[in-house]
């Protein structure tokens, strides 16, 4: 049986798309975590691009990018997560393909550094979102993007939708409400066991320390840390 070693950052969503699509598929694999201000030597030399994810091969081999290791995945272990249909995969590449333009529009405020900023980013949400929501209409009743079946596609996207809701537990956005096959759709996917690589309220604290380390305008919302009576 081949070894996997997953290389991440803590937080990365790009990284939790390749760890969901492993626990998806069920194979055994070690999660290393690097910190983005000082990656090792050693992590330098096994990632072309030098930054994460990084899933190592028995120790020989380096995949690097996120769409190209959950499609090795994909096409080299079962079960698939990519449709049957040609078609159906095609459209379903297609949407993955506008994961980064989403995730920059629905999880970009969270690190606008004034509130006219946030404001502006804010804007852009209720778009990506309407896309989506169309989108959806199109697939079918869900509660997955392609109806009952999980899918490549549906690991793409949880990461996002999952810091969608953090930040809107720092600062209420009111948006989502507005889409209702896309909540149902973003709700599935955050109750979905795959998703988590941390346990949600410890991952959530480390998605709000990130906002309060980059010093975003929205960091101003967040509570700080309850010090336990003695």
């Amino acid at each position: 049986m081949a070894k996997y070693l997953l290389v991440s950052f803590k937080t990365c969503p790009w990284v939790q798309r390749a760890a969901i699509v492993l626990r998806e598929k069920k194979i055994e694999f070690e999660f290393r975590h690097i910190e983005p201000d000082n990656r090792p030597d050693w992590f330098l030399a096994i990632s072309p691009h030098k930054k994460v994810p990084v899933l190592r091969l028995d120790d020989r081999v380096s995949l690097f990018e996120s769409s190209a290791i959950v499609e090795f995945l994909d096409e080299t272990i079962a079960p698939r997560l990519h449709p049957a249909d040609p078609v159906a995969r095609a459209i379903n590449r297609a949407w993955t393909d506008y994961v980064p333009t989403f995730s920059q529009a629905v999880t970009g405020s969270g690190y606008a550094a004034t509130e006219v900023d946030f404001a502006k980013a804010v804007e852009q949400i209720p778009v990506a979102f309407d896309r989506l929501e169309k989108a959806l209409e199109k697939q079918g009743a869900g509660p997955f993007f392609n109806g009952a079946a999980y899918s490549l596609v549906d690991a793409a996207y949880a990461p996002f939708l999952q810091r969608y809701f953090y930040l809107d537990r720092v600062k209420p956005l009111g948006v989502i409400e507005k889409f209702p096959r896309l909540k149902a759709w973003a709700e599935a996917l955050v109750a979905r066991p795959s998703t988590h690589s941390f346990p949600p309220a410890e991952f959530e604290a480390m998605y709000r320390e990130g906002l309060r380390r980059r010093k975003s305008w929205v960091s101003q919302f967040i509570e700080a840390p309850r010090v336990a009576a003695e």
